[in-house]
Parts: structure tokens; C-alpha cells; sequence
């Protein structure tokens, strides 16, 4: 299964982040960052919460499913056209499956006041100290890869991190289970993690158990105006969007006209 593939891969990683900078020295750059308090609060949440469908516009190199992404224009230009037409920026910092980077995310920081949120898999306790110290605003649990043990103390550890969370599904049983930890913004992954295929109904079958008081995402599969459309009128409150943004030589018109439809 591919989603086992990438947790182990992950492990590795971790290894090898934690030789670099070690978990006290993390956590002490967290902590300044937190003092500092440039960024603020809850920022992410709001984007998402406020009237009419926001954009999450996501930074990505790749995919397992459909391998390298043909980019259409650089780093900083396609941050400068998120900067005047989403809501926030979604930055992979997976490495060896999504060609990610955590430099990545640095580099977004420094040119963007947007909120950005650091997509990953995330497992361990020193992902969430890092996501704090390069300056993320918000970071994703994934259901599927954690018990409820740790779903809920890695989603109290990010509130107190002041961290806003999204947090993934992909059926009833995780969304039920997301529910305990009563998180404030849960999103339904169109992409299967086993098997990665895409299926943009499981949005709208999977909206019912979704209460209103969350800001519900949909995420993955969204590449034209009829995906927009049907998901608009399954009621989500975001989008986020990867490869269409990705590859699209005018992100800013492409993120314009889907907010108008």
C-alpha cells in the first residue's frame, strides 16, 4: 500500500532531521518563534471560515500518482500570483514522494504575509516543533496514519504550538473519529491514500457527516469548472488545489474564476 511506503519512508527522514537539529534545539526555535509572535493566531482558520469559498493554493514538485509535475512558472512568481487570489498556501515538505522541502516552505514565508500550511506526514512529535519553527501556520493530520491516541495529542500539542490544524479524512469511520478531538476544520481527501485513485464524490457523500460548525475542505482532484461546481453545491467552504494550480500558466485568473462561479 502506498500510503505505508510513504510513513516508512517518512521514519527515515526523521532520523536523519533529527541528526541535523536536534529535538531540544528544535523545540528552543519553536519556542522564539512563539515569543516573537510575528504571525497571527489563528489566521488560517479565518481564511478558511470567512464568507464565500476560499482557495488553499498548494506548492507541489510531485505526486506518486501521477509522478513529476510540469511547472509552468517558478517558485516565486507562482507565489507572487497566490498572493493576489487565494486564501493560503499549502507547501509539501515531503521529500522523497512528493519532492518536498521544508526550504520550500522557508522560501514561501519570506514572500508571502498569506497563512501556509505545512503538508506532510506527520508522525512524530518533532514534525510539529519544526512546523513552528520554519514559520508554518497550520499543519495536517492525517486520520488514517495515527491511532486516536495520537490524533488527539498531536492535535493539542499544534493548538498549543499555535498551529491551526486540518484535519484529513477519507470516510465516515475517520470522520467520526476526527470528531472527538473536536477540531475546528476537517477535510475530505478525494484521493484514496491506498490506492490513490481520485473520486470527487466522496465529498459530497461524506458532507452529511460533517456538522456545520467545521469549516469543511475538500482536497485533491480539482482540475476544471465542473469539479468546482459540483463541489460548490455539495457545500464545502474550501478548496485545496494542487496540480491545476501548479500547471496552469495564470494561476491567479484560474483561482479567480473559480471563486465567481
Amino acid at each position: 500500500m502506498i500510503l505505508d511506503k510513504i510513513v516508512e519512508d517518512k521514519k527515515v527522514r526523521l532520523v536523519e532531521h533529527k541528526a541535523r537539529l536536534s529535538f531540544e534545539d528544535v523545540r528552543a526555535e519553536a519556542e522564539e518563534v512563539i515569543k516573537e509572535g510575528t504571525r497571527s493566531e489563528n489566521l488560517f482558520y479565518n481564511n478558511l471560515k470567512k464568507d464565500g469559498i476560499s482557495i488553499i493554493g498548494e506548492f507541489k514538485k510531485a505526486s506518486p500518482s501521477l509522478g513529476d509535475i510540469t511547472e509552468k512558472i517558478d517558485l516565486i512568481d507562482r507565489i507572487g500570483e497566490y498572493n493576489a487570489s487565494v486564501d493560503a498556501i499549502s507547501c509539501l515538505t515531503e521529500e522523497d514522494h512528493f519532492k518536498g522541502n521544508t526550504d520550500y516552505l522557508k522560501t514561501i514565508r519570506t514572500k508571502s504575509q498569506l497563512p501556509i500550511l505545512r503538508k506532510d506526514f506527520m508522525i512524530d512529535e518533532y514534525q510539529f516543533y519544526e512546523a513552528k519553527a520554519i514559520q508554518a501556520d497550520a499543519v495536517l493530520l492525517i486520520v488514517a496514519i495515527l491511532d486516536d491516541a495520537k490524533l488527539k495529542d498531536f492535535y493539542d500539542l499544534s493548538r498549543e504550538l499555535k498551529l491551526d490544524v486540518l484535519v484529513e479524512t477519507h470516510d465516515e469511520y475517520e470522520i467520526e473519529r476526527a470528531l472527538k478531538i473536536e477540531p475546528r476544520i476537517i477535510g475530505v481527501n478525494n484521493r484514496n491514500l491506498k490506492d490513490f485513485t481520485i473520486d470527487l464524490k466522496s465529498t459530497g457523500r461524506l458532507r452529511k457527516y460533517v456538522p456545520d460548525d467545521k469549516v469543511f475542505v475538500s482536497e485533491s482532484g480539482i482540475m476544471g469548472d465542473d469539479d468546482v461546481k459540483y463541489l460548490r453545491e455539495t457545500g464545502v467552504d474550501a478548496f485545496l488545489i494542487g496540480r491545476a494550480f501548479m500547471e496552469s500558466e495564470n494561476p491567479r485568473e484560474l483561482a479567480s474564476r473559480w471563486k465567481a462561479l
